[in-house]
C-alpha cells in the first residue's frame, strides 16, 4: 500500500495471473505454505497478502472479493494468528511457525515473569490482568477495564500494539456489537486475547525448550529461503 499523490494505491496482481490469490481460503492456504506474511506490502518484494490478491476490491465490504473482510474471516477460524506482528503491522502466523515467533520474540519470558523481571511496564500489566478475567475481550472494552478510558491511562494502541509484537496478545475475531435485542449492528470490532487461549499454553510454549536465537535464525532462514537477495539486516526489521 503506497500513497501517490494523497491517493492510497494498492499493488495486486490481475485475477489470472497463476499466482493469484481469489478467496480467504486460498489466502489461509499460502500462509499456512509460507509460515507467516504482513498484510500489506512492505519493503521486502512479494512478502505481503496484497501483493497477492486483486487490489481492486479492498474495502468493498464483499466478502467473497474483499482481503480487507478475509482478515476478519481468517482470524475468526481459529486456526491462524491474527495480529500486528510485523514492525508493528498487520500480518498473519501459521500455526506451525507459531511457537519459533513466541520463542524469538517473547526471549524466553511468559508475562508474569516479563513483568517481575521489571522489564513491562505498568501499562502492559494493566492491560495483561484483564484477561486473567477475561479469555477475549472487545477492543473497546478492554481499554475500559484497564483504565484507559476517558481522563485515564494514555496510548492505549500503542500498548496493545506492542503487547501483539512480543506475541503476548492477538486478534481473535472482528464482531459487531449487539443492541438490547440482541442483533448486530455497525462496524466490526477487534476481540483480542492471549495466544495461550486460542491455541493452547503447552502448544504456545513448544519452543521454549530451544534458545530464543535459535527460533529467530529458524524464522530468517525462512524468509532467506522464500527471498533470496534480501538482506539480513532488512529481513530482521521486517
Amino acid at each position: 500500500m503506497a500513497n501517490e499523490n494523497g491517493e492510497w494505491i494498492m499493488r495486486g496482481l490481475q485475477a489470472d495471473d497463476p499466482g493469484c490469490l481469489h478467496t480467504s481460503k486460498d489466502v489461509e492456504e499460502y500462509v499456512n505454505k509460507v509460515g507467516f506474511l504482513p498484510l500489506f506490502r512492505n519493503s521486502v518484494d512479494g512478502f505481503s497478502v496484497e501483493e497477492h490478491v486483486e487490489s481492486g476490491f479492498w474495502w468493498s465490504g464483499n466478502e467473497e472479493k474483499d482481503p480487507w473482510e478475509w482478515r476478519r474471516i481468517i482470524a475468526s477460524h481459529g486456526e491462524i494468528a491474527y495480529g500486528k506482528f510485523f514492525d508493528k503491522k498487520a500480518g498473519f502466523i501459521s500455526k506451525e511457525w507459531l511457537p519459533y515467533f513466541v520463542n524469538a520474540r517473547r526471549d524466553g519470558y511468559d508475562f508474569d515473569s516479563l513483568w517481575d523481571d521489571e522489564l513491562a511496564s505498568r501499562r502492559m500489566k494493566k492491560i495483561m490482568d484483564v484477561f486473567d478475567e477475561r479469555e477475549e475481550i472487545f477492543s473497546f472494552e478492554l481499554k475500559e477495564a484497564a483504565g484507559f478510558g476517558k481522563g485515564g491511562e494514555k496510548n492505549f494502541e500503542g500498548i496493545v500494539t506492542d503487547l501483539m509484537m512480543k506475541t503476548y496478545l492477538c486478534v481473535r475475531d472482528f464482531r459487531q456489537k449487539e443492541n438490547k435485542r440482541g442483533e448486530p449492528y455497525g462496524w466490526h470490532i477487534a476481540i483480542y486475547t492471549k495466544p495461550e487461549t486460542l491455541f493452547g499454553s503447552e502448544f504456545v510454549r513448544s519452543a521454549y525448550k530451544e534458545a530464543p536465537e535459535t527460533s529467530r535464525e529458524r524464522i530468517i532462514e525462512q524468509m532467506k529461503k522464500l527471498y533470496p537477495g534480501v538482506s539480513e539486516k532488512e529481513l530482521k526489521r521486517i
